[in-house]
């Protein structure tokens, strides 16, 4: 399966407000070589990396990696936003949904979670107890078993470790993306030559590598995970972000992880969940 693709991209992803921004970082690994980021300098907009990907995805098979959650949890409670009327039970509507009902701009969804079906996320203790509104996927439930401590909800729209903002605004990424490229596991994979998206996680990388899952902010800590996952190192000029550390980091991983033979078919992931919740790159 390592042969399958030309390129393994990682795009650390932002569900932040605005056009233009800083925590969008991308990066890539070919062949053998060191991962490398992509337009460094850059401040990324999130439909110039939708724009971006299709057509990096024409040229050349590629495994394009977001680390967002690509659904909220459903089996749990067999929806999506549980009371309400009218909303899809498959994750490929549910971005269409998602997508109609946020018209912010550059593909953002904080309307969405704070105007539109606000009673389902959690912003502060004016909501209630944060327990009534966490829930998780299988996929994320089946990684906390195996040490991976995946703590972030879809429905937790709080703090700096929040990840609902990034996740919605990535769905309307995939709305719009998804007639172009396959998305997995929502989608079978294409015939060889073909791109793929998949939903990514930082933290299996950087365990992969024997390192605990703390962001890394130095060249030396980078260097650590990258030669961890036996990728040769990143030659940098200046101290990188963790946006950035965790897009490298991730491309060796992803490219590392194509080789497991259960990469594309891990245990636990039925038909009906990759239809509803998905399942995350690097969980098998």
């Amino acid at each position: 399966m390592s042969d399958r693709f030309a390129a393994y991209v990682a795009i650390d992803w932002s569900g932040a407000k605005g056009r233009r921004h800083k925590g969008i970082a991308i990066a890539e690994a070919r062949g053998e070589a060191a991962p490398r980021l992509v337009r460094a300098d850059h401040l990324w907009s999130r439909e110039e990396v939708a724009d971006w990907l299709l057509s990096q995805a024409a040229r050349e098979p590629t495994l394009f990696g977001f680390d967002f959650s690509f659904a909220p949890p459903f089996a749990e409670r067999g929806a999506y936003l549980p009371g309400e009327l009218d909303v899809p039970d498959n994750a490929r509507d549910f971005w269409a949904y998602v997508d109609a009902q946020a018209p912010d701009d550059d593909l953002g969804a904080a309307s969405f979670l704070e105007q539109v079906h606000r009673r389902h996320f959690y912003f502060g203790i004016a909501e209630g107890v944060k327990a009534d509104f966490v829930r998780f996927r299988q996929c994320d439930a089946r990684l906390n078993a195996q040490g991976g401590r995946k703590t972030a909800s879809a429905y937790d729209a709080i703090g700096a470790a929040q990840v609902a903002k990034a996740s919605f605004s990535g769905m309307r990424l995939l709305h719009r993306t998804a007639p172009h490229v396959a998305i997995w596991p929502m989608d079978p994979l294409p015939p060889p030559g073909g791109s793929v998206v998949v939903e990514i996680y930082t933290r299996i990388y950087l365990r992969n590598a024997g390192l605990p899952g703390t962001k890394l902010r130095t060249r030396a800590d980078l260097g650590r995970a990258l030669a961890g996952l036996g990728s040769p190192l990143t030659r940098l000029r200046f101290e990188p972000n963790d946006h950035q550390t965790d897009a490298l980091v991730t491309a060796a991983g992803m490219r590392a992880h194509a080789r497991n033979p259960r990469a594309f078919a891990p245990e636990g992931l039925t038909p009906e969940l990759a239809w509803t919740e998905g399942w995350t790159f690097g969980i098998i």
